[in-house]
């Protein structure tokens, strides 16, 4: 009976192929930008409202320097995923703490998967770049999805995402990484 073994064995290697063409098909391109508004379920009460789809051009900001870089827009609440050629792989809304960073570049220094944030928190994806008035600022998701607004008199350095946008972040954004941010 080999034949049939040999005929299931080229159905699997077949359907394998056809999977493997279908991931690198999809993977092409740019993605898509985030623009689905947070689930209410998984919002808290007294949360930010969600970042407005309209938040922002997809156009990387003038003056945000060249090269694979993260770039962070204060006026604009939106960070930009560019790769190496200059091209935009991702850019979405954010919702800023109380501490913001300087204009500049600065770069990746630490990553941290998760932990308890200052606000009380569980936050993941932790990406920091920069410290002003000894507090830390990082980019991060929270893993529940809320944006709370931040506690009354608190400074907090964490700019939070959405979940999709922070696990991108997160692989793009290795230590060392350049983070340029602008007004």
């Amino acid at each position: 009976m080999p034949a049939p073994k040999v005929w299931v064995t080229g159905l699997t290697v077949g359907a394998t192929a056809a999977v493997a063409v279908l991931a690198v098909q999809a993977d092409k391109g740019p993605h898509p930008t985030a623009t689905a508004a947070r689930p209410g379920a998984s919002a808290s009460a007294g949360a930010s409202p969600a970042p407005s789809k309209s938040a922002g051009p997809a156009v990387v900001p003038d003056g945000s320097g060249t090269g694979r870089r993260i770039v962070y827009s204060l006026g604009q609440k939106r960070v930009w995923l560019v790769d190496a050629s200059d091209a935009s792989r991702r850019t979405f809304a954010v919702w800023p703490g109380t501490v913001s960073p300087d204009v500049g570049s600065y770069a990746v220094s630490s990553r941290n998967e998760a932990t308890t944030g200052s606000d009380g928190v569980e936050i993941e994806n932790i990406v920091y770049f920069a410290a002003k008035s000894g507090i830390s600022i990082a980019f991060s998701n929270a893993v529940d999805g809320s944006s709370p607004p931040p506690a009354s008199g608190k400074q907090t350095g964490g700019i939070r995402m959405r979940e999709a946008d922070g696990a991108a972040l997160w692989k793009f954004g290795e230590t060392g990484t350049t983070v340029v941010v602008v007004k």
